[in-house]
């Protein structure tokens, strides 16, 4: 068997794109200027800049003063979040609703509130990954400040009914924020349309650089600022502007959102015959609703293996794949992702995500399905789990 290299994990990050990279290259060296200097260098910089900004908010339906520049998609949850709940606070209103499976960067930041005198309402998920709307009608209250729901579960990348839960939030008078880096440029959004009132974005899940994202912020909705010091972005965040990760920012949103569908055609059908392959391997399962997720988000827990073993005998056969355990944290605990939709402890260790794009061919998937049964049988020959299992013993 060949051995060849696949990357499978874009929901961890992309490559930068030749097309942004292009874009960018500029602003390192002959455009460098600092938008907030009058002379030409500096203008034809924050012109740039600007340009970007309509990109970004053409491509989910914003206007492009709804735009603020930020360095991630964490920065922009914790800037929704923490500031609505500032803000609400002084009028009495300390009550916020999200989900028991957002991001770490929505739930570490609630907890954060709750130690500043916040109530939080965690909404439960079903085995599928998916919210119940009526769920969140019946949690909020007269003092909730804020509904934080995530639009795509970064790892079993179930879609929520983020329409209808925006709804909801709109009759309720509720402001609604989403974290949709998974989201955007795998799904139509338009936040006008849907009736969303902020929503966070990261450039390096759809190939611009780490370390650029954005925020959008409904035209009434007055955010406290999350950095103090000089005027940019419209006196909301200070620090002299990343020129050439917004260009690339900018470059990136506009192509993510050049022929969902039809992309979508590509890699769905390549995303169910791996779920498929996988799944005839005894003892799998996929993790979240089959049809109501990403195209190319697939998460199975195979028994009687553990998940960075998996990755580590992939790597060696060239594939870049992610684990549902946490084997990067330093923590032995499984995903509270997994945990959410009713897996055990066990189950959940031994789970694999694959995140493909189009540029993973049929090959590409011929060679996974290849690979992935070989490794399986060899990790389980060398388990004690998968052993009390063949016999029939309870395993811990």
């Amino acid at each position: 068997m060949e051995k060849r290299f696949i990357y499978a994990d874009n929901a961890a990050t992309t490559c930068v794109s030749q097309k942004v990279l292009d874009a960018m290259l500029p602003y390192f060296t002959t455009a460098y200027g600092n938008p907030s200097s009058i002379y030409k260098l500096g203008r034809d910089a924050q012109r740039d800049v600007e340009a970007a900004r309509v990109k970004v908010a053409k491509a989910i339906g914003a206007d492009p003063n709804e735009i603020f520049f930020t360095s991630c998609g964490s920065e922009s949850d914790n800037w929704a979040i923490k500031g609505t709940a500032e803000r609400l606070a002084k009028r009495g209103k300390k009550h916020i609703v999200t989900s028991v499976f957002e991001h770490h960067a929505v739930l570490h930041t609630t907890q954060y509130l709750e130690k500043q005198g916040f109530e939080v309402t965690y909404i439960p998920v079903d085995e599928k990954g998916l919210i119940n709307p009526e769920d969140v009608r019946n949690a909020i209250r007269e003092d909730t400040a804020l509904v934080t729901i995530m639009y795509a579960n970064n790892e079993i990348g179930t879609i929520q009914p983020i329409d209808e839960i925006a709804k909801i939030c709109k009759e309720k008078k509720v402001i609604f924020h989403t974290d949709a880096v998974q989201a955007v440029g795998h799904v139509e959004i338009n936040v006008h349309e849907q009736g969303i009132d902020m929503l966070s974005l990261s450039g390096h899940k759809i190939h611009a650089q780490k370390g650029i994202g954005a925020l959008y912020v409904r035209k009434g909705i007055a955010l406290p600022n999350l950095i103090h010091g000089g005027g940019q972005e419209r006196n909301k965040r200070a620090g002299t502007e990343n020129v050439p990760a917004i260009v690339g920012l900018g470059v990136a949103a506009e192509e993510a959102v050049k022929n969902i569908s039809e992309k979508a055609a590509i890699i769905t059908p390549r995303r169910n015959r791996l779920i498929d392959g996988i799944l005839k391997l005894p003892y799998t399962r996929l993790n979240g609703d089959r049809d109501k997720r990403l195209p190319g988000n697939l998460n199975i827990s195979i028994e009687g293996i553990e998940g960075e073993s998996l990755l580590l005998m992939l790597d060696m056969n060239g594939i870049c794949a992610s684990s549902g355990s946490a084997c990067t944290s330093g923590s032995l605990d499984p995903s509270h992702v997994l945990l959410s939709i009713g897996l055990k402890h066990e189950v959940a260790h031994g789970s694999l995500r694959l995140s493909i794009d189009e540029n993973v061919s049929d090959e590409d998937v011929d060679y996974i399905l290849e690979v992935i049964p070989k490794v399986v049988e060899r990790l389980r020959s060398m388990s004690p789990v998968w052993e009390k299992m063949m016999k029939g013993e309870k395993y811990e």
